[in-house]
């Protein structure tokens, strides 16, 4: 082995090594976002949203649901998430709440209360959803989706909702988090 060739060699040895160095890194930075299962503490976390005396029996009404959100390497602190509709319910039935997400089974967009205040309406395609949440009309492929809804232990309730959303167009539930 010449002189030329040892050095060509270590050169090349050399460069290698300085690649890969720099490729495992910047791999393993890439791939982290595929890597992550979710926190599965904040997957099954309740979200306060009011308490129990500002909710009129049988009046639906919508909260926002603000908490913080991950997309991939970014992290939105207390961003919007999306909204709920919560009707209490007449006391003596379970559940005392009924929470619904706000978004629509069909196209994902955002579900009103009807004009009569006896129903829930989609103006995107004009859905109609009565009040247990059922559609009045076969656009929709499902009903709206029904959320889990828990109270706190205390003296003036707190009512918890576990926020998730739904896939669009599926006939069953399937969760997108």
């Amino acid at each position: 082995m010449t002189r030329r060739d040892f050095h060509r060699l270590g050169s090349l040895a050399l460069g290698g090594l300085i690649k890969l160095v720099v490729a495992i890194p910047a791999a393993a930075f890439l791939l982290s976002p595929l890597r992550k299962t979710g926190n599965a503490a904040e997957a099954d976390s309740f979200e306060n949203v009011t308490s129990l005396n500002q909710l009129k029996v049988g009046v639906p009404q919508s909260f926002g649901i603000i908490h913080d959100q991950v997309d991939a390497w970014v992290k939105y602190p207390q961003e919007p998430a999306g909204s709920v509709w919560l009707i209490r319910q007449p006391d003596g039935v379970e559940p005392p709440v009924i929470a619904f997400t706000a978004e629509c089974p069909h196209l994902g967009c955002a579900i009103n209360l009807a004009a009569e205040g006896k129903g829930f309406l989609c103006p995107c395609h004009t859905s109609a959803f009565d009040m247990e949440g059922k559609p009045l009309n076969p656009i929709p492929p499902r009903p709206m989706d029904r959320l889990d809804v828990e109270l706190s232990k205390d003296p003036d309730p707190q009512v918890r909702v576990k926020f998730q959303r739904f896939r669009c167009l599926a006939e069953e539930k399937i969760t997108l988090e």
